[in-house]
């Protein structure tokens, strides 16, 4: 199976607009579903062996214990309970209203009661829309799908291999839904006290000092995949620092600084996954240098902080 295989955006659009507004609908049920964590880290997915999983969840606000599951194998949603009953429908064929009408009703066929509080897409075009009116949106290519799962799949093991040289304050390696990106986040462990006119969502996300690196497929804005990278507050002077491979580089996000490497640049390279590491290697001693973290006192060369084994 080729490692990074090609995703331009322009073949699968229409099928990233529909599924991004599928994965809202079931994230917006993990959030009501699950318990709050810091920077809303109770609410992304994580990859599995066959698609992505909101992990369990339910009892906590009366529901029995239930997870979902996007199945890009079968390419079937998939709704189970602890005590083992199982509801599903086929992907293939749904618009997002149809999506959404058959999700509810497979919750309550297990006699789970999902409370969506804004029923809406989030920080997308279309945002005054409810998810039950958008017949629009109906493309799903199963290939497409099963690529997008796979390079998330491959994406996830680079993070993962690159969150294990930390050793403080970090976030899992999870798939947000509101802005349809894989990341994992590194604290410093200093808070930032956000001004009160800052909208809830963000004053929970970056209320502690973080550098954050990611990929996501494009967009309107950006408009092929990328590998990136962020550090909040910005640091003076992060957009001078070098960035690694060559082709990586620094774009201007409205009053702050992104470090970028297109995919398709990464891919051009001779060790696709060296590179990414590289990318996110040099932009994490971009951001912590320049910010004055202590670098060395969270290194963990290879995963380990034994002593005796580091030795």
């Amino acid at each position: 199976m080729e490692f990074f295989p090609p995703m331009p955006l322009v073949e699968w659009r229409d099928t990233k607009e529909t599924l991004h507004r599928f994965t809202q609908i079931v994230g917006k049920i993990r959030l009501a579903a699950s318990t709050r964590r810091n920077h809303w880290w109770n609410v992304p997915f994580h990859v599995t062996g066959r698609g992505i999983t909101t992990r369990p969840m339910g009892q906590v606000d009366g529901n029995p214990i239930f997870t979902i599951d996007f199945d890009f194998v079968d390419h079937r949603l998939v709704v189970m309970t602890l005590e083992g009953a199982t509801r599903s429908f086929p992907l293939p064929g749904q618009s997002v209203a149809s999506f959404h009408d058959q999700t509810l009703a497979a919750l309550a066929a297990l006699g789970v009661r999902a409370d969506i509080a804004i029923p809406r897409p989030f920080g997308l075009p279309d945002s005054d829309r409810p998810f039950a009116e958008d017949t629009e949106h109906a493309t799903y290519d199963p290939v497409a799908g099963n690529r997008y799962w796979r390079v998330l799949s491959q994406v996830a093991s680079v993070l993962e291999e690159f969150a294990a040289g930390f050793s403080g304050k970090a976030s899992p390696v999870h798939h947000f839904w509101h802005t349809f990106d894989i990341a994992h986040s590194r604290f410093s462990g200093r808070r930032v006290d956000q001004p009160g006119r800052v909208d809830p969502v963000t004053r929970e996300a970056y209320s502690a000092e973080v550098i954050s690196f990611g990929f996501w497929f494009g967009d309107d804005t950006f408009g092929e995949p990328a590998f990136y990278s962020y550090t909040a507050p910005e640091p003076a002077g992060l957009a001078e620092a070098p960035l690694s491979p060559a082709s990586a580089r620094w774009v201007v996000a409205g009053d702050s600084h992104l470090a970028v490497l297109p995919y398709d640049a990464a891919r051009d390279e001779a060790d696709p996954r060296a590179a990414a590491l590289a990318f996110y290697e040099s932009a994490y001693q971009a951001g912590a240098g320049r910010a004055e973290w202590d670098i060395a006192a969270s290194a963990c060369p290879g995963g380990i902080t034994d002593p005796v084994r580091r030795v």
